[in-house]
């Protein structure tokens, strides 16, 4: 059983430079572990790696903790994991907060009955999926992954879990390109609340 749901998205990467926020110190050590890949996973793009953030414990501690101060006192029921580096921050994010974490897989990857969102890219599409009885009416789930750019993913991951019967309370992410404008169509796509940690 699929759910499919189109959403144009255009991808186009380059490097910008860090902002300033509340999180500065964080931030700051998040920017200092980042390496930065050209031309990978073709040329043009500038790939965020975030590995030497996972192997620095004291700073991926800190990441976890302050993504769970910000969703705390929230009531959430669920965090949804995007495939797949939303697993990684999104299984210890729910783990820290106590509540429950939902995987959120591309196509073919989940066993059971699925509900799948389908989104249009610049060169194709792609779609997510997750299995049909994740959630239901009532529950209160937060969006992660690692990596905020053009917003199509977590924006067929909020529209999959609605027609669901679930509340979408945050999107969350580490790094955000603002330069690509994804806060943009996350809001206009409803999401009551939008946090990330170093923005570029």
């Amino acid at each position: 059983m699929f759910k499919t749901i189109l959403f144009p998205v255009s991808s186009n990467c380059k490097i910008a430079k860090i902002n300033g926020d509340a999180m500065n110190d964080l931030a700051s050590k998040i920017d200092g572990l980042i390496r930065t890949v050209p031309d990978f996973p073709k040329p043009g793009i500038q790939f965020k790696d975030i590995t030497p953030v996972l192997q620095n414990g004291p700073v991926f501690n800190a990441i976890i903790r302050a993504l769970a101060e910000k969703v705390k006192s929230a009531g959430t029921t669920y965090i949804a994991g995007i495939e797949s580096r939303g697993f990684i921050f999104g299984s210890a994010l729910a783990h820290e907060l106590g509540c429950g974490f939902l995987l959120l897989r591309k196509p073919g990857k989940l066993p059971w009955k699925t509900l799948r969102a389908t989104y249009q890219l610049e060169y194709g599409s792609d779609a997510i999926e997750m299995h049909e009885d994740a959630v239901k009416s009532g529950d209160k789930v937060v969006i992660i992954d690692d990596l905020l750019a053009t917003g199509g993913t977590a924006t067929a991951a909020a529209c999959l879990l609605r027609d669901a019967g679930a509340e979408v309370l945050d999107a969350m992410f580490v790094v955000e390109l603002e330069f690509l404008n994804g806060r943009d169509k996350l809001r206009n796509a409803g999401f009551p609340r939008i946090d990330s940690l170093l923005k570029y």
